[in-house]
């Protein structure tokens, strides 16, 4: 049975929030403080499958705690909660580290759908599909990804990834050269089988971009198809495509002359 820690210094949100998680199975600490909370998830980690997290509390916020945690190590997944619906705060949340953000007013059971999709991609990691997944290199042009060591190079240099953008790139690597829908993305790596906002998937494609590309502006391996979703391919493999087919139709114009002969 998942436990779930709750801080949210409101006592209604905090009461709401614990009843529907305990209807729905989960067993539930909660905390009304935002630095007594954070004390307990460093000191007891291991004690908890979810964090719901309020963004705006007294004293030490959601974001302070949430960039702390995950400073320090700590990769239990969070769902922030806030009050604002303010792209800034949700951009800036993700970027820190939080799985994913439920705004004020919510409903029960839109949080509750969100945190077993969180649950289930954590229990369940993508492309599980042989033994020996965990010992294999993706690797697409310049950009290698070491999956038995959960490490991720471009052009021969280290990069640093939150554990979601992990997910994200390897997802889009094992599926090269394949057009992805926003939707098709949020059901894949975050585990949402219903309609979700897909600014989450934009601002994660963002920040991949802003690690993985020289210009992240014109990108060479994300890239955007407009209207339907995102493909990583390196431009290099459509100009060798590309000249494969003028190589093609050249020697096709070729036989044809011959044939006239």
């Amino acid at each position: 049975m998942p436990t779930v820690f709750i801080i949210d210094d409101e006592e209604a949100i905090r009461t709401l929030v614990a009843y529907n998680f305990e209807r729905s199975g989960f067993l539930v600490e909660t905390c009304a403080d935002g630095q007594e909370g954070y004390q307990r998830l460093l000191e007891k980690s291991g004690a908890y499958d979810l964090v719901v997290l309020d963004l705006m509390l007294a004293g030490m916020d959601g974001l302070d705690i949430c960039k702390k945690l995950r400073q320090a190590g700590v990769t239990i997944p969070i769902i922030l909660l806030t009050a604002k619906d303010d792209e800034v705060d949700m951009v800036l949340g993700l970027e820190i580290g939080a799985d994913d953000y439920v705004t004020k007013p919510f409903s029960p059971r839109e949080l509750i759908a969100r945190a077993r999709a969180v649950l289930r991609r954590t229990e369940t990691p993508l492309a599980q599909a042989d033994d020996d997944a965990n010992s294999r290199i993706l690797a697409v042009g310049e950009l290698v990804m070491d999956l038995h060591r959960h490490e991720v190079s471009i052009r021969g240099e280290g990069i640093s990834l939150t554990p979601k953008e992990f997910h994200l790139l390897r997802h889009m690597m094992e599926q090269r050269g394949t057009v992805l829908s926003r939707d098709t993305l949020l059901d894949r790596v975050w585990g949402y089988s219903v309609a979700m906002d897909t600014r989450i998937v934009d601002v994660h494609v963002s920040h991949l971009r802003d690690k993985i590309e020289l210009d992240p502006k014109n990108p060479e391996y994300i890239r955007t198809v407009r209207g339907v979703g995102y493909k990583l391919a390196p431009r290099s493999s459509d100009q060798g495509k590309n000249t494969s087919n003028h190589d093609s139709f050249t020697n096709s114009l070729q036989k044809n002359n011959e044939s006239f002969k």
